[in-house]
């Protein structure tokens, strides 16, 4: 019995915002069986992967190599003749110094059909987010692209110092940190000039780059007191000048600050994105997970007899996503809600529910539960019948208030909010070091559980100088009553204001 040979795709995965992969790559990662991934791969990448998809670390830092090159070239052969679909991918781009053409060559040699999917690679992206063009007519018409970390093997050198030094306007020298004073020591002997730029920029395009810049006579020492490490990026020429003037990215008003973002996993992505597309480094430590509820009966007793009330109240999205996917399960469709008054806490929950077609008749200006009485003002509610599908767990403000005036009150558990399992000691080490900037909390449950995780005595001193911001005063009231002051509350209780609020506060520092 033979074996239909798989495929193998060799993607560059861009320099490490994964907002630079390409469009091709990343459908390879989406469709892959197997991800054989580099250490500068970033790993926000493999969150798009298959959920049965099998991740193969074989990232090499330094010196200390997971699998050596060829045990990384037997490994994707194996998988590929397993008729395994098999995505290799690699920081940058394969082709250049990143030893794709070496995997490329063992792929040819065994039969194995592949595709070389280009990446964006950290010669040219890490020197635009450093604010480096590394042309430009007034300084130079001349780039050159340079290994820092030749082969130690080598009998000679095959970079030729004699035509480089003085005849390219701009050098980019990859995996040279190690060998930075060779480098310049050979530049100036073959007649660059002691006062020529340069720029080292280690982690380029990540929210954590670092950049440090001088000229060749004073580079080593200025790297050294900055204590910059591997991998960096070597720009040597005039057109580091232009940095002073150009560099966007790191006056982004949160770069180089560490947020906690304490939502769920399947809602914080979106809030993290907002995050990272301001500057900063998301430490994502979700502190409640959605779940379905132990038992239906409540939810799908209620939606039986759904015409029979006269409001249903959402106060989430979450509400919303629930409430109609067990419609969809109990065999009925929107019809059934007609003449039912709808009622949405939060722009976000108006969205979701017009996801499914569906406008709320009533939008509270305040988006919380004591909102909803404000906004039905003066209608009579005796004798109404309001359906609320929520959290087991939640505020009795609303119904208990609905029915101090007159209203009849189905309360139905669409949904639980657990604690999940989550990466502790890492946000403690991270606390513990003073490297949190803010921690954000987007409801009460996440504080409550926040303080449950991080454990009751530590927690207050853990915090100690880290920003609160919390999306509303409920949660808010929730914080200060473990005696954490919030700092940061927007005056819209939505994420974008949180983080709008959030920019604005660190712009002002």
């Amino acid at each position: 019995m033979t074996h239909t040979i798989g495929k193998v795709y060799l993607v560059g995965a861009g320099p490490g915002d994964p907002g630079l992969i390409t469009v091709k790559g990343l459908e390879c990662v989406k469709k892959a069986d197997v991800i054989i991934y580099d250490y500068l791969a970033n790993e926000r990448l493999l969150d798009q992967r298959r959920p049965d998809a099998e991740l193969i670390y074989v990232g090499k830092q330094g010196s200390r190599h997971t699998l050596p090159q060829d045990e990384i070239n037997t490994l994707i052969i194996k998988k590929a003749r397993e008729g395994k679909v098999v995505a290799r991918l690699k920081g940058g781009d394969p082709f250049i110094f990143g030893r794709g053409g070496e995997e490329a060559e063992e792929l040819v040699d065994n039969g194995i059909p592949f595709e070389v999917v280009p990446g964006v690679t950290s010669a040219i992206s890490a020197p635009t987010y450093a604010g480096i063009p590394l042309t430009h007519r007034e300084h130079t018409a001349s780039v050159a692209f340079v290994t820092g970390h030749e082969d130690p093997n080598k009998p000679e050198s095959k970079v030729h110092w004699d035509k480089i030094s003085t005849g390219i306007g701009t050098l980019v020298f990859f995996m040279g940190m190690k060998n930075l004073q060779n480098i310049v020591d050979n530049l100036i002997s073959h007649g660059r000039s002691p006062d020529t730029p340069i720029a080292l920029i280690q982690w380029g395009t990540r929210t954590d780059q670092r950049v440090a810049t001088g000229i060749l006579n004073d580079i080593v020492h200025k790297v050294r007191e900055a204590k910059l490490g591997p991998p960096a990026i070597i720009v040597v020429g005039e057109v580091v000048r232009l940095r002073q003037k150009l560099n966007w990215y790191e006056t982004k008003p949160f770069f180089g600050k560490r947020i906690i973002v304490t939502r769920s996993r399947d809602q914080s992505s979106v809030f993290a994105e907002m995050l990272i597309d301001r500057g900063a480094t998301t430490i994502e430590f979700p502190t409640i997970d959605v779940v379905p509820p132990g038992s239906w009966d409540e939810l799908d007793s209620a939606i039986q007899k759904v015409e029979s009330f006269s409001w249903l109240v959402f106060t989430s999205s979450n509400a919303v996503r629930f409430f109609m996917e067990r419609l969809r399960c109990l065999n009925k469709d929107l019809r059934i809600l007609k003449g039912v008054n709808i009622c949405t806490v939060g722009p976000k929950t108006s969205e979701s529910l017009e996801s499914y077609g569906l406008r709320a008749d009533l939008i509270p200006a305040e988006f919380k539960a004591e909102g909803i009485i404000d906004a039905l003002g003066s209608v009579n509610l005796r004798g109404l019948k309001f359906l609320i599908p929520r959290a087991r767990v939640a505020r009795e403000i609303l119904p208990d208030k609905l029915r101090e005036l007159g209203a009849e009150v189905t309360v139905a558990t669409a949904y639980e909010n657990i604690k999940p399992t989550t990466d502790v000691a890492r946000v403690r080490r991270l606390l513990e070091e003073k490297k949190i900037a803010a921690i954000t909390f987007t409801s009460s449950s996440t504080v409550h559980n926040f303080v449950e995780i991080l454990g009751k005595k530590e927690y207050k001193t853990l915090l100690n100088g880290v920003i609160v911001a919390c999306i509303g005063p409920v949660t808010a009231k929730t914080a200060e009553e473990y005696d954490l002051k919030t700092t940061i509350m927007p005056k819209d209780y939505t994420i974008p204001a949180l983080v709008n609020e959030l920019a604005d506060f660190f712009k002002k520092q």
